[in-house]
């Protein structure tokens, strides 16, 4: 594996009594596209909030580029996600602004580019992703897949180093969910950056990752190319990834 970009050390997060992530330790290879595996619940979304610093583990660290988000200050998380781009489950555009406005919003809060500047970069962002022509629009005018695919454009307007992203597959017909895994794919190479991405779609993910890491219990239990983790000799992992209802896990 390359260097990481981030990691988890020996993380445990719980809400109330539930504990979500126990000892929980990864890592985020720099310049590749790992995704994250799991049940349903298990946890994956917990960890792209952690690696952006929306949520501080109850025990254990997150480290960007080796700097320790737990112990920063408010204006240095600020700063520090002016470098991550997050593409939400179901893009969480502003239904009462127009796409190009709700793509400008990273530059504009946290740029002095001027209005010029920002349209420009605007629209070469949708044009990477297909969606150059939408910029007037409102998001209630767009299909689902245009919806993701805007919201991958506000995640990446700021060029970033690393984008997260969260089931970016769901809820869509397998042309479009091609159309997205090619989709991360390129704006990856483009950005030269990094991507964590969570996903159920096993066609997709085998697409695009470089790494997979297999989350259960709260823990990694596998992590690897796509080849090491398919032939994992891990029941659980070999459960999962046969989708048999035959098998450790419990159902």
């Amino acid at each position: 594996m390359a260097e990481p970009i981030a990691r988890l050390d020996d993380v445990s997060v719980r809400f109330g009594e539930r504990v979500v992530l126990q000892n929980c330790s990864l890592e985020v290879p720099e310049g590749a596209i790992t995704c994250i595996i799991g049940l349903s619940g298990a946890g994956k979304s917990t960890i792209l909030r952690l690696l952006d610093g929306l949520l501080l583990p109850n025990s254990g660290h997150v480290y960007l580029r080796e700097n320790d988000i737990c112990h920063m200050r408010e204006s240095q998380l600020i700063e520090m996600r002016t470098k991550i781009g997050f593409a939400f489950q179901f893009a969480a555009l502003f239904d009462s602004m127009t796409v190009g406005d709700n793509v400008s919003l990273p530059l504009r809060e946290h740029t002095t580019l001027s209005e010029k500047e920002i349209y420009a970069i605007v629209m070469h962002t949708l044009e990477s992703v297909g969606l150059s022509h939408t910029y007037d629009n409102m998001p209630s005018e767009l299909s689902g897949g245009m919806l993701k695919r805007a919201g991958f454009a506000r995640a990446v307007v700021t060029n970033p180093e690393l984008v997260l992203y969260d089931e970016p597959t769901t809820g869509v017909d397998p042309i479009v969910t091609h159309l997205l895994t090619d989709t991360i794919k390129r704006l990856r190479k483009q950005l030269n950056a990094t991507a964590v991405v969570i996903s159920h779609d096993l066609q997709s993910i085998y697409m695009m990752a470089d790494y997979v890491a297999m989350l259960f219990e709260g823990a990694i239990i596998a992590n690897g190319t796509v080849d090491e983790v398919r032939k994992s000799t891990n029941p659980i992992v070999q459960q999962f990834l046969q989708g048999s209802e035959v098998g450790p896990i419990p159902l």
